[in-house]
This record gives structure tokens, sequence and C-alpha cells, in this order.
């Protein structure tokens, strides 16, 4: 997976209509291209690419910076794959707000109405999971309000969710793919993209093992005993420098919790995420406990890791054109039905531009150390109807 940086500034605002129309067919088209080229699963391996799914929201016209292009180019890509993507046992749940605590109900009503291979409780655990991770295990000062659920009728599955620092006017974005996921407690997304790095208590990164492990110890012992230790740590000079906004809850809370905890003995740290009530405050005691009392040392490391074809709706670099954008999303859409035809020449012109595409760029990124071979451009296919490669 690629890492970097990806530049998400907090935006408020819509998305104009006459934008969304042309967004969802572009995209749905797009993804009707790569289904197919490679098949479904080859969709979420893109989705789960922070880079490539922040180039689709350049191509489709929107922003190419902002906190909204997460959320506009989920909800076009759901609204557009709506019919199609069934059809190819490829489904989206989710979203903003309300619509994403909706997210395990619209799994179960797709299970209902279509065909799965896989149990869908096993999907809405990966779905609550993955939200459960990036809102109470990583605690980095991005609250979520946006979850996507991308899964096929095998059972493979991406996730695509966007958390908001409002204080620094910052978006976060974190996605995450089946294949990649070992183990939901040990660095499971495919990467989390920002603008910015500060101090985070990452409870799922490799190095803070040892303090999952010590959190369901301390869980053994009477919620009371550890509501006191918590309590003689706050009241001396042994505090951590928990990440800015992170303080301990009230106490009445944390008894709560505790209680729950306490009640089902979670054996593990993945167990422990799904007590109902246990959140970030309650992970944040525990860390605190098992630093200061039992000398486990926690990790604070920032897991963040981390184009321009028909303009932006800012008008950056310039504005979008209408017609340029809908005759794009034509002609893939009269390019699939070619190739479902036999004649696939235009597909495979498209897949030599990208490959030349990718090649020149890999060129043109070559350390001075290193051997510059030129790209060749892809040669004309061998047809009998098409002598000269067309995109049109």
């Amino acid at each position: 997976m690629r890492t970097g940086f990806a530049d998400l500034p907090l935006h408020g605002g819509k998305c104009p209509a006459w934008l969304f129309v042309h967004m969802k067919a572009l995209s749905a088209a797009i993804v009707e291209v790569i289904i197919e080229d490679s098949g479904v699963e080859a969709v979420l391996e893109r989705l789960s690419n922070p880079y490539w799914f922040q180039a689709l929201g350049c191509v489709v016209g929107f922003d190419w910076h902002s906190s909204g292009v997460t959320t506009t180019v989920c909800g076009a890509l759901k609204e557009g794959l709506a019919q199609i993507g069934p059809a190819a046992g490829l489904f989206i749940a989710g979203g903003k707000g309300k619509v994403a605590r909706n997210t395990p109900q619209e799994i179960a009503q797709t299970a209902d109405k279509y065909p799965l291979s896989v149990n869908a409780q096993d999907l809405v655990y990966a779905s609550r999971m993955s939200a459960k991770v990036d809102s109470a295990a990583v605690q980095d000062g991005y609250q979520i309000y946006h979850h996507c659920f991308i899964f096929t009728s095998s059972g493979q599955w991406a996730v695509i969710q966007q958390g908001m620092n409002e204080s620094a006017g910052e978006a976060r974005r974190y996605h995450w793919l089946s294949s990649q996921v070992n183990d939901f407690t040990i660095e499971p997304q495919a990467a989390i993209c920002c603008d910015s790095r500060g101090q985070a208590l990452n409870l799922v990164a490799q190095d803070n093992n040892t303090v999952r492990q010590t959190s369901c110890e301390i869980l053994k012992l009477a919620p009371t005993k550890i509501v006191d230790e918590i309590n003689r740590i706050q009241n001396s000079n042994s505090t951590l420098q928990l990440p800015r906004g992170h303080a301990i809850p009230r106490t009445s809370y944390l008894n709560k919790s505790l209680y729950a905890a306490y009640e089902q003995q979670p054996d593990n740290f993945e167990k422990l995420l799904q007590v109902s009530g246990v959140g970030p405050g309650t992970l944040r005691a525990l860390c605190l406990v098992a630093e200061v009392a039992y000398g486990v040392q926690a990790s604070y490391k920032d897991p963040v890791r981390y184009a321009f074809a028909h303009g932006g709706k800012d008008g950056i670099p310039f504005p979008v054109n209408q017609s340029d954008i809908e005759n794009s999303y034509t002609i893939l859409n009269k390019a699939l039905r070619r190739a479902r035809a036999g004649h696939n020449e235009q597909l495979q012109a498209l897949k030599n531009l990208a490959r030349w595409h990718s090649q020149a760029v890999n060129f043109s990124n070559c350390t001075p150390s290193q051997p510059k071979t030129r790209p060749i451009p892809p040669s004309p296919p061998k047809s009998n109807t098409l002598q000269q490669p067309s995109l049109f």
C-alpha cells in the first residue's frame, strides 16, 4: 500500500445537484469498466487505496482537497451503482451521520434481497468493528461521522470512513480492505489519510500489544479498585500526556462501563471492544492504569499514512464543463456495450493508455541514480475492423 499524506481540510456546504447527477453517472461507468476488466474484488482494492480514491474524486469533478470528496464521492457511488452493482454482486451500505448508523440494517436488508455466500452477521460484525476501532481504539482527535461499507456477494469488503476535528478544521479518512485484515486489533487499516500528524493513542498499533493484553488483565479486578487507582493517579504527579481533548471520563460513567466489562470478562482486546459502553474514555483509563501502575509503556505514534480531468466544483483548476463530463461517461458506457458484444478495442485502448501513463509517471519520478528507460507507447491491437486504437 502506498503511503503519504492527503490534504483534507474540513469544508461545509453541499454538492450542486447538477454536478452530483454527472458524478453518479461517471463514477458508475468507471466502476463498471473495472468490473468488466478485473472483477468486483478489484473495485474494493482500488477503493481501499487513498490515492486512487482521491483521484476518482478529481476525475468526477469534485474538489481535489476538501473533506467533502469522501462523503460526496461515496454517496455518488452508492446511488450510481444502486442498479448495476447488485447485478455484479457489489453492494454499498452506510454514509454520513444517521445513515452511517443504519449500516447494519442495510446489510441485513441486502442479504434478504440478494443471494450472498456469506453470513450477513459476519459483514455486520466487520462494519461495527472497523467503526469501533477507528472511533475508540485510534484516539487521534478525530470524531468519526461517515462510514461507508462496500461488500461483495462472496463476502469481501472495504470500508471508507472519515472523522473530523472541528477545532483544527481538518478531516481524516480511514481505509480498510478485508483481504488485509488478519486481526481487527493489530494495525488493520489499509491506510489513514490526513494533512497533519499529531500525538495519538493508537491502541491497535503493533507496539501496543502489551497494553492491549494488560488492559484485559486489569478488568479482572473489581471496578471500584480500578476507579480508586485512577483517582490516585490523577491526584498525583504521575500523569500522561494524552492527545488533546481526551480527558478521563467522570467516575459515574467510568464505573458503569467498567462493570459491564467486568461482568463479561473479555479475554482479549477484540472482545473488549465489543462490550457495549466501552469507548475511548474507558480505554484511556485502562491505558492510564496499565502505564502508571503496571509499568507498561504505551506508544503514542500517529498512524497517519497515506489530477484533474473535468475541473472542480469550486472552479479549481477550472470550472466543470458539463458537456465534457457527460461525454466521458457516454464513451465509457459505449465501450462497455461494445465489449459485451465481443468488440473490446475501445476498452483495450483505455487500458493501453493507462499503462503508458503509469510508465511515463514512473519515468519522470526516477532519481538521478536510477536508469531511465523511456516508455514506449502501446502498439495498436491487431483487428480486422479497427486499424488504429481510439478512445472514441
